[in-house]
């Protein structure tokens, strides 16, 4: 069971329930989390593999709840860049991510994200610089 974050008791966003987010583990203080998304048939390419958007708004979306849980939900993180290498095609199934706050200032974090099946291989990794906006101004709109 995850330890406690500031994602506890919130709804999951349409996004996040699309892409079947679910919180695995988490280390709020150190910025860290690990969370699950379901890699669902119907994101699939005609390849047969997740198509690379799909992949790419899972990153974001995990590096997000990492700084949410960071800055106790105090803050909400609009990207302002993203960037994806895709280093494995990624199947359907299970994908876990991890997101970590590399560096979080007054206005603008830095983010990174990863990937894995579910032999733990890398299927893309990310980074992102975020803009920081106070929670009560970002969700209540």
């Amino acid at each position: 069971m995850p330890v406690p974050t500031a994602l506890d008791g919130l709804p999951r966003p349409p996004c996040a329930e699309l892409l079947g987010f679910e919180l695995v583990d988490a280390r709020p203080a150190d910025g860290w989390l690990r969370a699950r998304f379901e890699g669902r048939p119907a994101f699939c390419n005609p390849a047969g593999f997740i198509q690379g958007g799909f992949l790419a708004a899972m990153l974001d979306d995990v590096m997000g709840a990492a700084m949410f849980v960071f800055s106790e939900g105090r803050m909400f993180t609009p990207t302002i860049e993203l960037h994806v290498s895709f280093l494995a095609p990624a199947r359907p199934g299970p994908i876990y991510a991890e997101g970590q706050v590399v560096q979080a200032g007054k206005s603008i974090a830095f983010l990174e994200g990863r990937l894995m099946d579910l032999s733990g291989a890398l299927i893309a990794r990310g980074n992102a610089s975020a803009r920081l906006v106070p929670a009560d101004r970002a969700l209540a709109a």
